[in-house]
């Protein structure tokens, strides 16, 4: 059984139907990978997998748990988190504020510093600056504050909306080596990247939007050598 499995997903935007049908699984310890154009869907299909949209048609299915009317809340308790796009940190915060409030769902004080403890451990940048606002880190930083936070609430599955968008391509790689890291010690996750090449070079498997539709899926490494996908989407 898939940890996460998405089954004839739909979802509009009023008159407009952003996901069409779409059927998805990620498997316990996976890293798999969305990928398309600007506007197929992609962040669609993780606000509705946080249920931030409501599904027009279809189920969600979490570790086996129908959670397609749950509340963003009670996702988040089941062990579903998001990194957004834009990574939306709480720029008047401190970092450890942001960190904590990343631990909302949470009442194990001691865990939660624990995992404090953790996230500086696994960001040092952000220990250093941890009484700084969030406003005041650079994109890189941000993003790493962003994932972090995600971390806090301890999830078993991790939605990663355009990690790398808007930085430079060191913290770029960076961003993704801290991704492989995470997924090592046993994280599994989601994530949608504008960066395809990369994206299928660090995960295990891929599916391709086009227009709200699945038209391709299987192991990344195969579909990078793919004629269809490396013309469409790799410059090929």
């Amino acid at each position: 059984m898939a940890l996460l499995e998405l089954e004839n997903l739909s979802v509009s935007y009023g008159a407009i139907q952003a996901v069409r049908s779409i059927n998805l699984e990620v498997e316990t310890g996976e890293i798999v990978t969305l990928i398309g154009a600007n506007g197929a869907g992609k962040s669609t299909t993780l606000r509705a997998i946080s249920r931030l949209l409501k599904v027009r048609e279809g189920r969600i299915r979490f570790d086996g748990r129908d959670i397609t009317t749950s509340s963003p809340d009670a996702v988040v308790r089941s062990g579903i988190a998001q990194s957004p796009e834009g990574r939306q940190v709480l720029a008047l915060q401190t970092v450890q504020d942001n960190l904590e409030l990343g631990a909302y769902v949470r009442h194990d004080r001691a865990a939660i510093r624990e995992d404090l403890a953790r996230m500086y451990t696994l960001f040092p940048r952000l220990e250093e600056r941890k009484h700084q606002s969030a406003g005041t880190l650079s994109g890189g930083e941000q993003q790493m504050l962003a994932i972090a936070r995600a971390l806090m609430s301890r999830p078993r599955l991790l939605l990663l909306d355009e990690p790398s968008l808007g930085l430079a391509p060191l913290i770029v790689l960076e961003i993704f080596s801290i991704i492989r890291n995470l997924n090592a010690e046993g994280t599994t996750i989601l994530l949608v990247e504008q960066n395809a090449k990369l994206a299928m070079q660090h995960s295990h498997r891929t599916y391709v939007l086009e227009a709200g539709q699945i038209t391709f899926s299987g192991p990344s490494q195969e579909l990078l050598s793919d004629e269809r996908v490396l013309h469409a989407y790799l410059g090929g």
